[in-house]
């Protein structure tokens, strides 16, 4: 712990959820506002952000959580974590390890991450549950500055997510490597998709929001991937392959753990700002949880 960049814990005092340790130090930066959400709700918000607007090539900042039995927090940021080209072999890392107690809530919903040309970027979370915990965690990767000519165009990106429970039980484990090759480079890859995300929601406080997002997310793609044809009734033609044009979002959902008792999804999009509407859409129940809407605010 005393090598960590930051350390958060929240616990209860007089019956709230309290930062009561909270340390950090170059490059990481954490700020707790004081009010984010309706002061009725028992949340609190914790922002992180790096010196200088992004991650320098080298930078490794690593971060440890603790939320206690039946507190309530959640961990976001200012706007994109900006993740700046690298220098020789050098790497860019965050590590991540969060506890979450019994009937406690940990809500991680970050901007995405954007890897400038050239950049070398690995991250690392882990989160240690119990059969009662919540968790909702939102990963995800713009292809770069793609506004200014920058599509998919960084060296190497990993992200690896794993969840445990009662300490040592893996549930979920997933990694995602993208990384340029010389037969087929990121952008060839993604075709016309510029941002992917995954949501993974977790918890007995959440299962009404799992089985809403499944719902949804069924009758958008049963709609989107249906064939289309002409009004000519029985006679009608199915439109040609070439005739298609590409879905600005398509996702998919899939349980995990034991009895179900997770839920990911995973998006793909052709635009950053159709992701941040898929996320205010289906995760705005969390309204009740922690004050305020996630990412409503984002992606205007």
């Amino acid at each position: 712990m005393a090598e960590a960049s930051g350390v958060v814990t929240v616990e209860k005092v007089r019956g709230r959820s309290t930062v009561t340790r909270c340390f950090f130090r170059y490059p990481l930066k954490l700020i707790l506002p004081k009010k984010v959400g309706a002061s009725q709700v028992d949340a609190v918000w914790i922002y992180a952000l790096s010196y200088g607007g992004g991650i320098v090539s080298g930078d490794k900042i690593s971060c440890k959580i603790s939320i206690g039995d039946q507190c309530t927090a959640s961990v976001t940021t200012q706007a994109s974590t900006k993740v700046y080209k690298s220098v020789g072999s050098k790497f860019s890392e965050q590590i991540l390890e969060a506890r979450i107690g019994e009937e406690a809530f940990l809500a991680l919903i970050p901007d995405p991450v954007t890897c400038f040309s050239t950049a070398k970027y690995d991250q690392k979370q882990s989160f240690r549950i119990v059969s009662s915990s919540n968790l909702v965690v939102v990963d995800w990767i713009t292809s770069g500055r793609y506004q200014s000519g920058e599509r998919w165009d960084f060296t190497s990106y990993k992200s690896t997510n794993c969840v445990y429970l009662d300490n040592d039980r893996p549930v979920f484990i997933d990694s995602v490597l993208l990384e340029q090759s010389l037969i087929c480079s990121i952008s060839e890859r993604m075709h016309d998709y510029q941002v992917i995300a995954m949501i993974i929601i977790l918890g007995p406080k959440l299962k009404h929001i799992q089985n809403q997002i499944k719902e949804e997310v069924k009758k958008m793609m049963s709609a989107q991937l249906r064939p289309p044809t002409t009004s000519f009734g029985r006679y009608a033609k199915l439109e040609t392959q070439q005739d298609r044009t590409v879905p600005d979002l398509v996702a998919s959902c899939s349980t995990f753990g034991p009895q179900g008792m997770g839920l990911v999804t995973r998006v793909a999009a052709t635009n950053t700002e159709a992701v941040y509407a898929f996320l205010r859409t289906h995760l705005s129940s969390l309204e009740m949880f922690l004050g305020a809407p996630p990412y409503c605010q984002s992606g205007l």
